[in-house]
């Protein structure tokens, strides 16, 4: 198994606790792709006939059924959204050699890729059908180094403020071990979405 866990004591329950949440989220993300997979879902952009009149949170949830394709970054990065819920969104990615620099670990714009993409879909979950939002400021704090060897991770995004003009959120990478990785928020701009 390709997990930081692995790398533990084998008598190690906590290890062994890991290893077996690991093969979860796998499992998960597995389920998820085959679904949006079998619903002819794919990387691009929206109609925006197929988005009019719907909340963000039926978007995201269109999304996450196939009906709405997935954001090409997702795909670049191979990373995937896991769940979404009022005010949340999880997403997770496996780090791989094509996301190192050039020092051999992951790079910072992977961490703040998968934070950016729970923390925006977090707050997308709050809009209210016929409004967007943007992100005006994106905080990224990376506290431990990930490695092709670490396994999933996950990003959780959480809303804390959702409001006409406004809405924040914060994020958090962890391993299936319970690991922090990284920690972000973002402060959004809430506006009438105009037809593209």
């Amino acid at each position: 198994m390709n997990t930081a866990a692995a790398s533990q004591p084998a008598n190690d329950p906590s290890a062994t606790a890991a290893q077996a949440t690991a093969a979860q989220w796998e499992a998960e993300l597995a389920a998820v792709r085959r679904r949006i997979e079998a619903a002819g879902g794919k990387p691009g952009l929206a109609d925006p006939a197929s988005v009019a009149g719907k909340t963000g949170l039926e978007i995201m949830q269109g999304v996450l059924s196939g009906e709405l394709p997935f954001a090409w970054i997702a795909d670049t990065l191979d990373f995937g959204l896991v769940e979404v819920a009022p005010g949340r969104a999880v997403f997770q990615g496996t780090p791989q050699l094509k996301h190192y620099n050039p020092l051999g670990t992951v790079h910072g714009g992977w961490y703040a890729t998968l934070l950016d993409s729970a923390l925006g879909c977090a707050v997308h979950t709050t809009m209210p059908a016929g409004c967007g939002y943007t992100t005006a400021e994106l905080g990224v704090n990376i506290v431990r180094a990930a490695t092709e060897q670490t396994g999933p991770l996950r990003a959780i995004g959480t809303v804390i403020h959702s409001g006409r003009q406004l809405a924040t959120a914060e994020a958090r990478i962890v391993g299936p071990d319970g690991k922090l990785y990284a920690h972000g928020t973002t402060t959004c701009l809430v506006f009438a979405a105009r037809p593209r």
